[in-house]
Parts: C-alpha cells; sequence; structure tokens
C-alpha cells in the first residue's frame, strides 16, 4: 500500500500514463517504457533514419578455420552492431566455388585458388546493418596483408596474399549474389534485435 502511495506521489503522470495530458517528456524513447513494437517502428519512421536492412556475405577461408580465427571475426562484426542472419560450416565444392569466383576464371591464380578453397572448411555468415557491405569492406582491410592496416582482420590475422583469412562480399550487387549462391531462402533469418529496436527509438 505504502508503495502504491509513493509511486504515485514521486511518479509524473506523463510517466505513469503514457496517454495522460502532455505525453512523454520530449526525446524519451518509448521503447524503454515497454512500448509497443509498432510504436518503435513508427518512431523510426518518423526519424527518418536509414535502412538497416542491408546484407553482406562473409566467409572465413580454410587458414581462417585451421588457425582458430572464427570467434574472433564473429566478435569483430558483432561488437561493431551488425546482425548475424544467417551462419553455417561446410566443405565448399568446386562447382560452388567457380561459381562464386566466376569473375576471376582467366587469372592465371585461379587453379590453386579453387584449390585451396576447397581444401577445407569454411564458415559462411550474412550480416545485417547499416551500410554493412562498404564497412565491412573497410573492417577486413586490404586483400594483400602487407598493405593491411593494423586493426583490420587481415592485417591482424593473416600473412600472405593467398591466405588472407576472409572474404567480404565487395558491393551490395555481390552480396546478393553471393548469399543466394551460398545460402537458401530459408537458411536465413528475419529477427528483432533488441538493440537495434533501442536504437531505432531514439
Amino acid at each position: 500500500m505504502l508503495r502504491t502511495v509513493c509511486r504515485r506521489i514521486f511518479t509524473p503522470a506523463s510517466l505513469r500514463d503514457p496517454g495522460a495530458a502532455g505525453g512523454l517528456p520530449s526525446g524519451f524513447p518509448s521503447a524503454l517504457l515497454g512500448g509497443s513494437r509498432a510504436a518503435v517502428g513508427l518512431r523510426s519512421k518518423s526519424t527518418g533514419l536509414p535502412d538497416v536492412k542491408e546484407r553482406t556475405l562473409i566467409a572465413v577461408k580454410p587458414d581462417g578455420v585451421q588457425r582458430r580465427f572464427i570467434g574472433q571475426i564473429i566478435q569483430r562484426f558483432e561488437q561493431r552492431g551488425f546482425k548475424l542472419v544467417g551462419l553455417k560450416m561446410l566443405q565448399a565444392s568446386e562447382d560452388l566455388l567457380s561459381q562464386h569466383y566466376s569473375e576471376l576464371r582467366t587469372k592465371p591464380f585461379y587453379p590453386r585458388l579453387l584449390k585451396y578453397m576447397s581444401s577445407g572448411p569454411v564458415v559462411v555468415m550474412v550480416w545485417e546493418g547499416h551500410k554493412v557491405v562498404q564497412t565491412s569492406r573497410t573492417m577486413v582491410g586490404h586483400t594483400n596483408p602487407a598493405e593491411a592496416l593494423a586493426g583490420t582482420i587481415r592485417g591482424d590475422f593473416s600473412f600472405h596474399v593467398s591466405r588472407n583469412v576472409i572474404h567480404a562480399s565487395d558491393s551490395e550487387e555481390g552480396a546478393q549474389r553471393e548469399i543466394q549462391l551460398w545460402f537458401k531462402g530459408r537458411e536465413l533469418l528475419n529477427w528483432d534485435c533488441c538493440d537495434q529496436s533501442l536504437t531505432l527509438a531514439v
């Protein structure tokens, strides 16, 4: 009884009842008061925030798997705020790899590339977020580890251009093609991430 009285005395009417006169304080995120998902969605539209549904394909190559970098790579993308919507580990077939690397067929290193990429398991992921393609390329670093900056994945983990740990889609169009190649529709999940909802609400 005493607790109820205190709450009524010290809690402003606008916070006890979001529909009360005056409504919420200006700029107060409704999601923090248990607001409905619909309210959050309306808030994000009214603020004009950019779409966060862009997706990219990230693959940990055989050398990255062998050297046990999978967890550290996933951690970097999670810490950056991207959402994981697809994940699988597989031994890629030559047919799949030839489609993935179709633009490199005329390169002299192409046969060696296919042999290397099929030499062991790879971990393939789809990440979602605002400008995820561009940001992922920056996080991954230069193709040649000798030119990759410290702090990038290749700058920290790889030592040779033929063993550069990770692949990242180079454009939105390329990402769409690669995702369709490596994942079937039902293997990708559409799920609500709590921190994204809070971000969109403010």
